[in-house]
């Protein structure tokens, strides 16, 4: 059966937690193959609203197992807290798999992504400091902690002070900072190793055995394309490969085994983080928009910083559709435009030579582009009890096509709230 991989087109944010649960329905597998802890996935089911950071988005059926692939950024803290979060809300234990390559996100990361944020002040990259670049510097740097070594107390020790002796250099002479000691941080991080132990095994083994007999494996992305480190707003980047393309390297699957890709998008444009956001809104236009988005308006889902938000930009979009190699688009958050009589679009950029293009330019030139914006007719009522494209009021449908034409991909789901059941299907209409 073929593995169907959900990735964001965007920034980040664009809604890809609740696709995942509504497809991990009928899953038997749900992996996370890349990022960590430093962003979430926002979920509204009978139990209530959840933020997963670390979890992925089928933990609330009992039928998926969950796997956390070796390509992510394994924080053991955020795990532990949200299956306690889990248990205390009712929520049935769920299946849990993590992969023994997967490295682990240790103490010194995070204390390093607030140093780090702390020195560059101004110029500084909006980090989540949750310890994400430092983790991933390590990781290809071959400093990292792999979770199988959490059971091997000599080696973990050999690691830890292999790590740690550039790392004391640094944290004395550029940040003024005690140094760090392996036989302090031992203690915590076996402790820490035995509350997972009974979910750590051989994940890529166990998907590969699941391919083989047929059964449905869902892979899901953390942020958006526009997020990713080659081919994003570099440097405004997150450190992991945010692509579908990736899916096959963090979960442990053999290329072209993923050829169902839905790449996620908002019906309008959001963004947490710094870096060139080329449709961004300021003043009161802004505040009612960030206001009305989604179940609690645009505020980042882990940070709780308020979101920068803009209309539909169908430049990023479309590259971020591109490079995802989209197979199909969702749709979020329609139903958060109702309150306009005229819904901008932005369909191309004007970069500083004069010249106007549909395509998406590296960061230098991006960063002084403008918008070439068009107006579509608004259909100003609620459309949340929406459960068909054909109960949609005519202006509602005629901007879905017009950002499929614009994207040239097929949008075959339309969400019109934050809950499972408001979804609509396009899949037959296509």
């Amino acid at each position: 059966m073929t593995v169907t991989a959900v990735a964001g087109a965007n920034w980040g944010d664009e809604g890809k937690g609740k696709v995942t649960d509504i497809l991990a329905a009928d899953a038997s597998f749900v992996v996370r193959y890349q990022g960590g802890s430093n962003a979430g996935h926002t979920i509204m089911n009978d139990y209530g609203k959840f933020v997963l950071r670390m979890l992925p988005s089928g933990v609330f059926y009992p039928s998926a197992t969950n796997v956390i692939g070796p390509g992510t950024a394994l924080d053991i803290e955020v795990l532990l807290h949200e299956l306690a979060e889990l248990e205390k809300r009712g929520v049935p234990a769920p299946a849990i798999a993590i992969s023994d390559r997967a490295q682990v996100v240790m103490p010194y990361h995070r204390l390093f992504d607030r140093l780090e944020e702390e020195r560059l002040g101004g110029a500084s990259f909006g980090s989540t400091r949750r310890g994400i670049a430092p983790f991933y510097a390590d990781k290809y740097a071959k400093l990292g902690v792999q979770a199988s070594d959490l059971y091997d107390e000599d080696r973990l020790r050999r690691r830890l002070e292999q790590s740690l002796a550039s790392k004391n250099v640094l944290l004395r002479h550029l940040y003024g900072h005690e140094p760090l000691s392996a036989e302090a941080l031992l203690p915590e991080l076996m402790a820490s190793g035995a509350r997972i132990a009974r979910y750590v095994t051989d994940t890529t083994a166990l998907l590969h055995r699941a391919r083989a007999a047929g059964q449905r494996i869902i892979v899901e992305g953390q942020l958006g394309a526009l997020r990713d480190p080659d081919h994003g707003i570099y440097p405004f980047t997150t450190s992991s490969s945010t692509l579908a393309g990736f899916a096959s390297v963090g979960a442990g699957l053999p290329p072209g085994s993923i050829a169902d890709i839905v790449a996620v998008t908002k019906a309008y444009s959001s963004c947490v983080g710094a870096g060139p956001f080329v449709v961004e809104l300021h003043g009161p236009e802004a505040e009612e928009l960030r206001r009305r988005g989604g179940d609690a308006g645009e505020y980042g889902a882990v940070t709780g910083r308020p979101r920068r938000v803009g209309w539909f930009d169908a430049v990023a979009t479309r590259y971020g559709c591109s490079l995802q190699g989209a197979t199909s688009v969702t749709l979020t958050n329609l139903d958060v435009l109702g309150y306009l009589a005229e819904i901008p679009v932005c369909e191309a950029y004007r970069l500083p030579d004069g010249t106007v293009t549909g395509d998406f330019p590296a960061t230098a030139p991006l960063e002084a582009a403008e918008p070439v914006m068009t107006a579509l007719p608004g259909w100003q009522c609620d459309i949340s009890a929406a459960r068909s494209f054909d109960e949609l009021p005519p202006q509602a449908q005629a901007y879905v096509r017009r950002i499929e034409t614009l994207l040239g991909v097929p949008i075959t789901r339309i969400s019109v709230g934050p809950r499972r059941e408001q979804i609509i299907s396009r899949i037959d209409c296509i």
